[in-house]
């Protein structure tokens, strides 16, 4: 099957139709049928402000649909992917009680029941098998909710798509909870070609047994729907045979399922008309919205979200996936979908598309903005609107139009994008409602960046333009950083670069663009890209300001420290971190823990870390980490030094020497990565060199690493290489 001409942009509808769907159902999530009535009345629209909470959040659906599906790209595009592969995927990105999951403990979280399943060495599929786990834990929804990945990566192709949905369902789930995935994901990949629903459903019903429960179900929502005209009718007779009473378990299969098939059926083909009844109708909201947001984004694209309220401007696009790849978890819908775009070229054998030579902000798609929104403050208010448009771009089809009216001084127009945490309550909202923001800066000092802007011909003048950051500090507040200012004439394109600074150790929150006049100027400026790249230059100990002030790191959450993605299984020393002499205090009670930060871009660069191993089997270093068990490191125990490759949990060892080191001894470990070659260096002598003919890891974070035991770290440092 050919990749459709306009496959990306459906991919996109898709990706924000579940964000969309999901962002709508979060805040009254669980709620019953009649609650949401009485409370809410019919929902229309976002309600997050009347719960007090964030629109844009971190969630299970969302992480979870776009991390497991990167087993297809960390497993080379296989078509013969298997579960047990995907279940290494998990292990990987996972963080245990923290990153993706609802960690309600075993026998309770069917997903959690699966991840100790496989962290014990079950593979999948047994690690989510009914005659392993029981019928009741492995018929929950989670199968559904993590699968719309897998029907967009397969245009036109159900077989495909509903064959990687078994696979990659039975990592955790069995019986009726796969056919409910496979129903959606093949539904979602015909509907790249495929426009009536009914054709859909009967596509979909093909992979499943004809006498199996959720097909019954179908059936029974299709036949109410063509002799019941009023949806509060037809749902009742969905609650009264198939309701929550009925299915055992937290949130069962089979419940949810019939309402994203009922809400697609009496949505009349309309965006917000079926979240509407979705939402309204109660149990999963975020979870069966979600589905239902995608699989109308695919079938209908842009246009059908456009059709009623502005459902896309208050998302701007942003999402959250926090997992232990922290330099992916500040992301947005644009990134996703060309992720996903490029699973699906790999698997026909085509190059990835990389718009604008692989900028970051790009644009490129209908509306984007990339998560860019007007600094909300008073000199800025009212200042400048933002607008995805065609043309003013050297080497692709769109920009991001910056309008703004009324320059003078005081009046400044700035437009930013989060590449952090974006603020310290965001990070205390998400730490209290249980699915914490893991991430790590996606932009560090020492790296380029790199925009080009014209403005427009209409302009009132030339205005002046510069690049800015804003980095957290030692209150945990936002301090900003300016390029020097570059003049925007009219009609003539600036290409502004500009090394980013250092920030003494604290983490960059967001990257900007800053308009200013001086006589009252009005006009449009067009962002063609925003992109950044280079090795870092950075050094990440303790903060100054903290250490002379040891009153303050008692409070806040520390942004310096939140930058870091914790892998450890000592929660105790969080609690401690900030009053430990050294900066870093690594304890790991079973196993093998990492601390990581950086990102995927990282490639070939270099770290320094001194080390002094309390008590500990092995510790080291890492380089190129993208996850748990995806990285290189040099390790030391107390009888030899090694290079290796981690992999599923197991080292491949590169090169190794006799001779470790001895407990409560300092010694400074650097490694540096170029290509495939690794140079491991002790108390500044080169001790071991390698290189990995399989070139595996091709950039990823640094890590600190602790096997069983404590080492604690004195200072860290990212140079190039």
């Amino acid at each position: 099957m050919a990749i459709p001409a306009d496959y990306l942009e459906r991919v996109y509808a898709g990706v924000l139709g579940k964000i969309i769907g999901v962002y709508l159902g979060r805040p009254f999530e669980g709620w019953r049928h009649d609650a949401i009535v009485e409370h809410l009345g019919e929902v229309n629209y976002y309600v997050h402000e009347k719960f007090g909470t964030p629109l844009v959040v971190t969630d299970d659906d969302i992480s979870g649909t776009f991390t497991f599906i990167r087993a297809l790209e960390d497993y080379g595009f296989s078509r013969d992917l298997t579960p047990a592969q995907i279940g290494h995927t998990w292990l990987n990105y996972l963080i245990e009680e923290q990153t993706i999951l609802w960690w309600g403990g075993m026998g309770n979280s069917t997903e959690h029941t699966a991840y100790l399943r496989l962290k014990s060495g079950i593979e999948a599929p047994h690690s989510g098998s009914m005659a392993l786990n029981g019928k009741i834990v492995a018929e929950q929804i989670g199968a559904q909710i993590f699968i719309d990945g897998w029907g967009m990566m397969a245009p036109g192709d159900p077989e495909l798509a509903a064959d990687f949905a078994r696979r990659a369902a039975s990592v955790s789930h069995d019986g009726e909870a796969i056919y409910g995935a496979q129903v959606l994901a093949a539904m979602e990949a015909q509907a790249f070609i495929e426009s009536d629903l009914n054709v859909l459903i009967d596509t979909a019903l093909r992979f499943i047994p004809a006498d199996s429960l959720i097909a019954r179900l179908i059936r029974d929502i299709r036949e109410w729907h063509a002799k019941e005209p009023d949806w509060y009718a037809a749902r009742r007779a969905l609650d009264e045979r198939y309701g929550y009473d009925k299915y055992g378990g937290n949130c069962h299969m089979i419940p949810n399922h019939g309402l994203i098939l009922f809400s697609l059926l009496y949505g009349d083909d309309d965006f917000q008309k079926s979240l509407m009844i979705v939402n309204t109708s109660g149990w999963d909201t975020d979870c069966n919205s979600g589905n239902v947001g995608c699989l109308l984004g695919i079938k209908n694209g842009l246009a059908g979200i456009d059709r009623g309220p502005d459902w896309r401007g208050p998302v701007a696009d942003r999402l959250y996936l926090p997992t232990a790849d922290g330099g992916r978890s500040i992301t947005d819908a644009v990134t996703e979908a060309y992720h996903l775009v490029n699973m699906a070229r790999a698997l026909h054998g085509q190059e990835p598309l990389r718009p604008k030579g692989g900028a970051r902000f790009h644009f490129e798609l209908p509306g984007s903005v990339q998560g860019f929104m007007s600094e909300d403050s008073t000199a800025a208010r009212g200042v400048v609107d933002l607008e995805n448009v065609l043309d003013h771009s050297e080497l692709g089809r769109r920009s991001l139009a910056i309008h703004y009216r009324g320059l003078a001084p005081g009046r400044i127009g700035r437009v930013e994008t989060p590449t952090f945490i974006p603020s310290r309550e965001v990070a205390r909202y998400f730490e209290r409602r249980g699915y914490r923001l893991l991430a790590s800066p996606t932009i560090y000092p020492g790296q380029t960046i790199r925009a080009r802007a014209t403005a427009s011909r209409e302009s009132d003048g030339p205005v002046q333009v510069r690049l800015y950051i804003k980095h957290y500090d030692g209150a945990d507040d936002l301090t900003a950083i300016h390029a020097d200012a570059v003049a925007a004439v009219p009609g003539q394109p600036s290409v502004i670069t500009w090394r980013v600074p250092d920030t003494l150790c604290y983490p960059i929150a967001l990257v900007g663009l800053e308009v200013q006049g001086s006589a009252g100027q009005s006009g449009t400026l067009y962002l063609d890209y925003l992109t950044w790249d280079g090795a870092p230059d950075v050094t990440l100990d303790r903060p100054v300001e903290r250490e002379k002030n040891r009153l303050m790191m008692a409070a806040g959450p520390l942004m310096w420290k939140a930058a870091w993605i914790d892998g450890f299984d000592s929660r105790e020393r969080l609690a401690d971190l900030d009053q430990w002499p050294e900066p870093y205090r690594l304890i790991q009670n079973e196993g093998r823990g990492l601390l990581m930060q950086g990102t995927c871009e990282w490639t070939d660069y270099q770290v320094t870390a001194r080390l002094r191993p309390h008590m500990c089997e092995v510790g080291g270093i890492g380089v190129r980490a993208q996850g748990m068990s995806r990285y290189y490191a040099l390790l030391m125990d107390r009888e030899k030094t090694r290079l290796v490759r981690a992999l599923e949990g197991s080292d491949i060892v590169l090169a190794e020497t006799a001779g470790g080191w001895h407990w409560g001894q300092s010694y400074e470990l650097n490694l540096k990565v170029q290509g495939n070659r690794l140079t491991a260096s002790i108390d500044g002598q080169v001790v071991l060199s390698a290189e990995d003919p399989e070139n595996t890891y091709t950039g990823g974070a640094l890590a600190l690493i602790c096997q069983i035991g404590r080492i604690d770290c004195e200072h860290v440092e990212v140079r190039p290489a």
